[in-house]
C-alpha cells in the first residue's frame, strides 16, 4: 500500500465534518504517514503487520491505519506511540474503528476541545443535551453533579459534531 491512501482517505472525511475547530485540531496532529509493524497479538507468535501512524498526540497516543488484522470493517485504531519496551501492538478490538473521525472521536485526542455536551438518557439513546459544550473535565464534572441530584437517572457525555456524510 502506498503511505499516500491514508492520508487521503482522511482528507476525505475532513470533508464532510462541520466544525472547523475539529477539522483544525485534526490538522494540526497529522504526521506525515510512518509505516511500522505492529504485533498482531490474536495470531500465531510473532505474527506482524504493516500499520501508518497517521495522528500523533502528547499523551503518547496516536491513530494508525492498517489494511490487515481488524480491517476491512476497522482500519482505524487507536494506538501507543511511545512502544515502550520495545512493544508496538495493533492493540484490541474495541480500539479499531470504520471511520477515521470514528477513531478520533473514541480517543484521548479529541477531549482537547471543549466540543462535549450532558445529556439525559432516561428516554434513551441519543438523549436529551443538557448542557452547551464544556470542556470535557468540566462535563464529566457536571455528570457527576447530576447522579448525585438525581439518583436513578442516566445521564452520558458525548459531542454533537455531524463528521459523516
Amino acid at each position: 500500500m502506498e503511505h499516500g491512501k491514508p492520508r487521503s482517505l482522511i482528507e476525505e472525511e475532513l470533508r464532510n465534518v462541520r466544525d472547523d475547530r475539529v477539522v483544525q485540531h485534526v490538522r494540526s496532529l497529522l504526521v506525515e504517514p510512518r509505516g511500522e509493524f505492529r504485533n498482531w497479538d490474536y495470531g500465531a507468535p510473532n505474527e506482524r503487520y504493516l500499520c501508518w501512524i497517521v495522528l500523533e498526540h502528547k499523551s503518547g497516543t496516536g491513530i494508525a491505519y492498517c489494511e490487515e488484522g481488524f480491517a476491512p470493517p476497522c482500519p482505524w485504531g487507536l494506538v501507543s506511540t511511545r512502544g515502550e519496551g520495545g512493544y508496538n501492538s495493533i492493540g484490541q478490538d474495541s480500539g479499531w474503528h470504520p471511520t477515521f473521525m470514528d477513531a478520533y472521536f473514541d480517543s484521548f485526542v479529541s477531549t482537547d476541545l471543549p466540543i462535549w455536551r450532558l445529556f439525559s438518557l432516561d428516554d434513551g439513546w441519543p438523549g436529551q443535551p443538557l448542557t452547551e459544550e464544556l470542556s470535557w473535565t468540566d462535563v464529566w464534572k457536571r455528570h457527576e453533579a447530576a447522579l448525585q441530584g438525581n439518583p436513578g437517572s442516566k445521564f452520558g457525555v458525548h459531542h454533537t459534531i455531524h463528521y459523516r456524510a
